[in-house]
């Protein structure tokens, strides 16, 4: 059996991106509206500072307004739903993230609910869950989301195929499952509890990792020629002796790539797979919350 083909996410995010570009650029001209998104960082995580900052240059990049507002790490659970709240009112912004995590003394439950959901482009409230649940319009996660694209790009018709997700959290593992369901998969979530998990994983003409554990998926957990979706990142010594000795990482997927691409018919790498997709929703999901609240439809390839 040959190696895998590698689905190259940076590929298909720049795609994602000039259509997003090209939809602002049409409700622009057509409309008079710019879709705005408001990023909130509260505390100084250099990752997190560093995704924010990401997030700003590629929402400018297509034509959108960018609002950054950066918060001391003391800043209040008060001060924050205070700001979230005049975010909320604001004609001019469509989209409101927050930038998780936060300090410990900030509830993560409080600030979701605090976010009115048609600007919630995270698509995390309880609102914008029951209705993927429900199979109603709204707004998704951006990581499932980038994974159902990269699936569609790779396989076509997802129908009839079965689904394994390995991961439960709410951010990813459920709302991947969902949407794998509205795509007429079988599907299965898996995670820390599940009975013999690689035989279940084997079981999976998709399987979907994500659960945080560097290599966790192994390759002789994967049905032959299934696609996987790595959505892990984590951080591990470097290959090479003395640069581990020095403190110097490299960055690992949820799935032992090497292994798992000896067997997979298609695999996403870790660093350059989900990972790009991921902005590139966000930024999708702030067009689609422009055109809902403004009563638009959703222009050209977007829809």
């Amino acid at each position: 059996m040959s190696r895998a083909q590698v689905i190259d996410g940076k590929a298909e995010a720049q795609r994602l991106r000039d259509e997003v570009a090209a939809a602002v650029a049409t409700l622009q001209a057509e409309h008079g509206l710019t879709p705005g998104l408001a990023v909130v960082l509260v505390g100084e995580d250099p990752a997190s500072a560093l995704y924010v900052r990401n997030k700003g240059e590629q929402t400018k990049a297509a034509g959108m307004r960018s609002i950054t507002h950066r918060l001391a790490a003391e800043t209040s659970e008060a001060e924050l739903l205070h700001l979230v709240a005049g975010l909320n009112a604001d004609p001019d912004i469509h989209g409101v993230l927050v930038q998780f995590p936060t300090p410990a003394h900030i509830s993560q439950a409080a600030v979701v609910a605090a976010i009115h959901p048609d600007k919630d482009v995270d698509g995390l409230t309880v609102v914008n869950a029951g209705r993927l649940a429900s199979g109603l319009p709204g707004l998704v996660p951006c990581t499932p989301y980038g994974c159902l694209l990269l699936l569609n790009k790779a396989l076509g018709l997802l129908s009839g195929k079965r689904a394994v997700v390995v991961g439960r959290s709410n951010l990813m593992g459920k709302p991947m499952a969902q949407l794998l369901l509205q795509a007429d998969c079988t599907v299965t979530i898996a995670h820390s509890r599940t009975a013999d998990l690689p035989a279940v994983c084997r079981e999976a003409d998709i399987l979907v990792a994500a659960v945080g554990r560097a290599e966790m998926v192994r390759g002789d957990w994967i049905k032959p020629g299934a696609a996987v979706i790595d959505v892990g990142i984590n951080r591990v010594p470097a290959r090479d002796p003395e640069a581990a000795a020095a403190g110097k990482t490299r960055v690992v997927g949820d799935v032992a790539f090497d292994e798992a691409a000896e067997v997979a018919g298609w695999i996403t790498p870790v660093p350059g797979g989900v990972g790009p997709m991921t902005i590139a929703c966000l930024l999708r999901n702030t067009v689609a919350a422009a055109c809902r609240i403004n009563a638009l439809p959703l222009p050209g390839p977007l829809r």
